[in-house]
């Protein structure tokens, strides 16, 4: 061993050290090695943030904008919706859920198919009783097979590809990972449809954390504009459209005349609608009946909307809102804020939003230009809440997002552009659009992912450049000149499961898969398939909520402690590595 292999290694293990340790972020632990490698003259100083320019860094970044974009739509769920209403028992619920994230993690990132889909498992599970914990981790690991079947599903499958063109000259295209992976997630589907039940009922840990951001129901006014599709339609059939989550209050029709409804009254253009519910509820019956918010109607006249950011805040003791209505306050024309909802803890609210005089204590949905928005929160001592993403008034459903993503997965497959090219197009696409504001762009790139990975690709090349890859395997070479070749490609498989729990995923395709293409040729192999085995360890964490974004996400909803997760896990990850050895080699080959 060189001194600058030494030193290399040294780096990593010290860098793995402090992942393990856990007491530093991911990304200030991958700028120190990166800095560190530099003092130590194994990265050189030129090439010091080269993984800043990397294609891999630019596709993960605006793939997560992507996915952003169509989470916010609306557009998934909208269409799950008919489908859901029939799901009546866990197993079917379970089933077609893992099936819906597992296909959108095919076409998208996984991590943004999830997220675009919990919300939905949520109001399944608060409609039929069914406990979340039988439903997120499911979906958590379902979004991880079903991320292994194209190019951009998932990170390592980007990684992987990128090693390969280092390699070989020519990186895997969009589909090469699809015959190994869609059979792996038919497989898993399966399987997770079923294993749910090893999961424990986490119903109350759920529960609780809940309750603890649980508001009463929002009251909120809306009128029927002449265009409304449902002009003529039943208060009911409105309420339908909320599924039990929302009610018509009251109906103000001809300006002074108000009531409450019957369930079988017909709706009249120009009617106004006190509506109470939940602001997710509220925000699909107006969105899907096409409603006008009061709030939105009176800033169309006094000011240019332009990009607006959403807010929920709780009017505090010493606000100058109390006691004053809106136009007291001077909630719009002084400060720029259009009121959207009230809710009052212990109060239902049956008078128009105008009318309204504010109380301590109230939870208000408040919208504003982004740049004035907590500026004028702050003058009004309005405490903001960051607990949920309010839906309400920030966003209109739409099937762009859907169609611009489609596009571009088009036109990578027929290799027109370049996987990076077309994921910046489609996201600079989805701003020109106004499908969601700049300020929503820059805040749905995981930023520390981002450095994390343009900070570690130059650590990783500095063990390649020492020749500190084909020491390692040269070490496993030792063993797996002892077994099967694909007993070979089953131990890559289970090394980067073993890794990926502390390492990171995208980490462990950086360290592993220069080792793995360096053991291959050292057997006299063909090295696509280590490279394929490295990108399916590296994927399918399935052992900690730690290894992967997917698993993280769901551990505080679900209600999950650490030790749940190997309960379903370990089964999936034998299922895994059984499946998929057999299936690398009769795709790929073993042969050199």
């Amino acid at each position: 061993m060189t001194l600058d292999q030494a030193l290399a290694f040294g780096l990593m293990a010290v860098t793995i050290g402090l992942f393990i340790w856990g007491r530093l972020p991911y990304d200030l632990i991958a700028l120190i090695a990166l800095l560190a490698g530099v003092i130590i003259g194994i990265i050189p100083a030129a090439e010091a943030f080269s993984g800043f320019g990397d294609d891999v860094v630019i596709i993960v970044a605006t793939a997560l904008l992507v996915s952003a974009a169509v989470a916010r739509s609306g557009a998934v769920e909208t269409a799950m919706r008919p489908l859901l209403r029939n799901l009546k028992g866990t197993q079917s619920q379970v089933t077609v859920l893992v099936l819906a994230v597992t296909a959108l993690s095919m076409v998208t990132k996984n991590v943004g198919a999830l997220a675009m889909l919990m919300p939905v498992a949520a109001q399944l599970s608060r409609r039929t009783g069914t406990p979340l914990s039988f439903m997120l981790m499911p979906m958590a690991f379902g979004s991880l097979i079903g991320g292994i079947v194209t190019l951009v599903g998932t990170s390592p499958n980007i990684l992987v590809s990128k090693v390969r063109e280092d390699i070989l000259g020519k990186p895997f295209g969009m589909f090469d990972y699809a015959p190994v992976g869609i059979v792996i997630a038919v497989l898993g589907v399966v399987f997770l449809s079923f294993a749910y039940r090893l999961l424990p009922d986490r119903r109350a840990a759920s529960r609780s954390m809940d309750a603890a951001f649980t508001l009463e129901e929002y009251a909120t006014e809306a009128r029927v504009p002449e265009g409304s599709p449902f002009v003529g339609r039943t208060v009911a059939e409105l309420e339908a459209l909320a599924e039990g989550g929302l009610r018509v209050t009251t109906v103000i029709r001809e300006r002074f005349r108000r009531h409450a409804p019957r369930p079988d009254e017909a709706l009249a253009a120009e009617d106004v609608l006190l509506l109470s519910g939940e602001p997710e509820d509220l925000e699909r019956v107006v969105a899907r009946a096409r409603l006008r918010l009061a709030g939105e109607e009176v800033a169309e006249d006094e000011t240019d909307e332009g990009e607006a950011a959403v807010a929920e805040g709780v009017v505090t003791a010493d606000s100058a809102l109390i006691g004053r209505t809106p136009a007291e306050a001077q909630l719009l024309g002084r400060h720029g804020l259009q009121l959207l909802a009230v809710s009052r803890r212990g109060h239902r609210l049956d008078r128009r939003l105008r009318r309204l005089r504010f109380e301590a204590g109230d939870v208000l949905i408040l919208k504003a230009a982004p740049e004035r928005l907590a500026p004028s929160l702050g003058e009004l001592r309005v405490l903001p809440l960051s607990q949920r993403d309010v839906a309400l008034g920030s966003r209109k459903r739409s099937w762009i997002p859907i169609l611009v993503l489609a596009a571009a997965m088009v036109l990578v497959a027929a290799h027109v552009v370049p996987v990076a090219v077309a994921f910046a197009g489609a996201a600079a696409l989805m701003l020109l659009l106004r499908v969601m504001t700049t300020e929503e762009a820059y805040e749905s790139i995981e930023w520390p992912v981002i450095v994390l990975l343009a900070a570690l690709i130059p650590v990783s090349n500095a063990i390649q450049a020492t020749g500190g890859s084909d020491l390692i395997a040269a070490g496993l070479q030792r063993v797996a000149g002892e077994v099967p070749p694909l007993a070979a490609v089953a131990m890559m498989i289970v090394l980067a499961m073993a890794v990926t729990p502390f390492l990171n995923n995208a980490a462990t395709v950086l360290v592993m898969a220069p080792i793995a293409a360096s053991l291959a040729k050292r057997l006299g192999l063909n090295p696509d398939p280590f490279l394929m085995a490295v990108a399916l360890g590296a994927a399918c964490d399935f052992l900690t909520p730690i290894g992967h974004q997917c698993n993280t996400l769901v551990m505080g909803p679900g209600g999950y402690r650490f030790g749940d997760y190997w309960r379903l896990g370990l089964p999936l990850s034998i299922l895994v590595v059984v499946v998929g050895t057999p299936m690398i080699a009769l795709v790929w080959g073993l042969g050199g």
